[in-house]
């Protein structure tokens, strides 16, 4: 078994914008939502997680309730609350979590089987709805679950239970007589099982996830009473390609369909290609990358631009007013970067991760911790939001819950886990791929190292890495895209490096003592959309360092989208007390003046008189709708071409 996964048990934050977020996730926001899945939360929609599995387990009379796949969001939970143990050991936390985990053993069938909806619901029907039934889903996160409490806490009681179940799949699926050959209709638990054995060293583990993904797009794929639309509208949403059954992953040109779990399944893709170091594989998993992120995903790193069937569409369908860019999508993202970074070491993934991690994955959740978007657009107008039923997915504020509840808990186990994300290791090499304040202890042949991060990013473009220990760290340090005059340190003497995959190579390897200081310069600027993508033609987004930049009503005036930005005119960076401390933006423009117009004067005669001079005031786009309800833009109309 090959070590190639630096966990989230291996760096622990330590950092101003981040490490309050996981604060308050530790302390807040776990306890919060184990109330609501308690159902003891005033004002959250009713979850039912916990009792569905007391009543499976004996303890409480009652009938299942909730989504097909409620158990997964119970599963989200106790994967974040076991990270969360990392950074606060809470002994009230781990005795709630031990007497889940016995109630999850005592819900569990003899022969392994553990869904409360079919143990409730259709004990007769195990088995027969592979296409929506998320049998295997749900059992891909409890499995995720049970290897994190297993990493932190070093207890396999919840991971026996798990491996239990895993037995009983692997006896139910796969090729040969009296089995089902098939594959997952909601791909998550390929993923899992590679972590699973990453945690165990268990081969059955991995031959199950490679049996999933290379199984998936082949005939008969689902058993054949399910079947896929095959004619008239619903085809186009709900088709094969809605679960990436449309072709074998090596034929696959696009991602399709279902976008999370299009981003689940090349997550588990990767993983099994790194694993089994197959080449073709991998090729896949980059064209469809590319394709990916090139064509259909948004500046904030979200993608899924359709309500209906929550999916891709085609290559430049991104409109920004009814988009979907779930806010699980865009985990889901995060986590295929990553596996793509541990595959090759290529800055290019780092850079969508970090997107994806700073924009569209914490605009799902509320300053405070405890309101959520499942919906993530980049554009709202409240009114209008409210009616039009092709706006009906789009809040136009967080909400505490929700009856289909996977987002949520799944902010909390990125938040609380989020450590995963700064390093990845290829042979020898030790990459950061992310400034993000952490302290982290790695183990080589030659004895133990830990460095220390401090930064003061996403605000300014500055890290200081110290390195202690006995063991020597060969590090590579990622250059963002978005990087101008890069610098490197040591002792005050300008360290020379090469560029390899845009990663810094240092001239040696760091040791104990050896500070490094990294130095960008991270300038706001205009950026433009390929002409292709009809909605933003003629408009452009603020972006400065990772983050994209929005616009509220709240510090600017109504009817937002009257304004067209100067590209010509300079960004004003400003430092505002506003969240706890922020860059804020300004850009310069002119807006009709709605005033001038009658409410009854539909139309008249164009007149640029009525355009008047102002200044819009840019706020980072993941904090929009904490001052309450208005109007939000992100895509600014132009008056002109940015001239560099």
């Amino acid at each position: 078994m090959k070590k190639t996964e630096i966990g989230a048990a291996d760096v622990l934050i330590r950092d101003g914008f981040w490490g309050g977020r996981i604060k308050n996730a530790v302390e807040n926001v776990i306890p919060y939502q184990w109330r609501v899945l308690n159902d003891k939360e005033p004002g959250a929609a009713k979850s039912h997680a916990v009792a569905n599995y007391k009543i499976a387990a004996g303890l409480e009379q009652g009938e299942f309730e909730g989504c097909i796949f409620q158990d997964s969001d119970l599963a989200k939970w106790i994967e974040g609350a076991a990270y969360s143990l990392l950074y606060k050991r809470d002994p009230k936390l781990e005795s709630d979590l031990e007497e889940m985990i016995r109630t999850i053993g005592k819900a569990q069938r003899p022969d392994g089987y553990i869904d409360t909806y079919y143990i409730l619901k259709e004990p007769d029907k195990r088995w027969t709805n592979i296409a929506h039934g998320h049998e295997l889903y749900v059992t891909g996160h409890m499995l995720e679950a049970a290897v994190a409490y297993y990493q932190v806490t070093g207890r396999d009681s919840l991971l026996n239970i798990m491996e239990k179940n895993v037995d009983l799949i692997r006896s139910v699926f796969g090729h040969g007589e009296g089995k089902i050959d098939s594959y997952p209709g909601h791909e998550e638990i390929e993923l899992a099982l590679v972590k699973a054995y990453r945690a165990t060293g268990k081969e059955k583990f991995l031959k199950l996830a490679e049996y999933f993904v290379e199984n998936r797009g082949r005939v008969p794929g689902f058993q054949a009473e399910e079947g896929f639309p095959k004619e008239g509208e619903r085809s186009k949403v709900y088709g094969a390609d809605y679960h990436q059954a449309h072709a074998p992953i090596r034929e696959q040109e696009d991602a399709e369909g279902h976008a999370v779990r299009a981003m689940y399944f090349f997550t588990g893709a990767a993983d099994v290609a790194l694993e089994t170091g197959d080449e073709s594989l991998k090729a896949a998993l980059e064209r469809l990358w590319k394709r990916t992120i090139g064509r259909r995903m948004y500046i904030t790193g979200g993608v899924g631009s359709q309500s209906d069937g929550e999916r891709f569409t085609i290559d430049y369908d991104l409109p920004n007013d009814t988009c979907y860019t779930e806010t699980c999508a865009a985990i889901g993202l995060a986590m295929w970067c990553l596996r793509m970074l541990r595959l090759s070491p290529e800055s290019k993934y780092a850079d969508v991760m970090e997107r994806a991690l700073y924009n569209n994955v914490i605009s799902g959740i509320s300053q405070d911790g405890e309101r959520y978007f499942y919906v993530n657009p980049l554009a709202v107008e409240p009114e209008t939001a409210k009616y039009r039923a092709d706006h009906s997915s789009v809040e136009t504020s967080r909400v505490k819950w929700f009856g289909c509840a996977c987002c949520p808990p799944n902010i909390t186990r990125t938040l609380c886990s989020l450590g995963t994300y700064v390093y990845t290791r290829a042979g020898s090499e030790v990459y950061q791929n992310l400034y993000i304040g952490n302290e982290a202890v790695f183990r080589t042949e030659s004895g133990e190292a830990k460095l220390v991060c401090e930064t003061e990013m996403p605000w300014e473009g500055r890290a200081k890495i110290s390195c202690h220990g006995s063991a020597g760290i060969d590090l590579r340090l990622r250059i963002p895209s978005y990087a101008e005059d890069f610098r490197l340190t040591r002792g005050g003497e300008t360290i020379t490096y090469t560029v390899k995959n845009g990663y810094a190579v240092l001239d040696r390897a760091i040791s104990d003592g050896d500070v490094i200081e990294v130095s960008f310069q991270m300038r706001a600027q205009f950026i433009a959309a390929n002409p292709r993508v009809a909605e933003d033609c003629g408009r452009v987004a603020v972006v400065r360092g990772p983050l994209v930049y929005c616009a509220e009503q709240v510090d600017n005036f109504r009817y937002l989208d009257t304004f067209r930005v100067s590209p010509d005119e300079p960004i004003r960076e400003e430092k505002s007390d506003l969240f706890g401390g922020i860059v804020a933006l300004a850009v310069q423009g002119s807006r009709l003046d709605v005033s001038a117009w009658d409410e009854d004067d539909l139309y008249r005669p164009a007149d640029a008189a009525s355009e008047i001079p102002c200044e819009m005031k840019l706020i980072p786009y993941f904090l929009w709708n904490n001052r309450g309800e208005g109007e939000l833009l992100t895509w600014l109309r132009s008056n002109g071409f940015h001239r560099p």
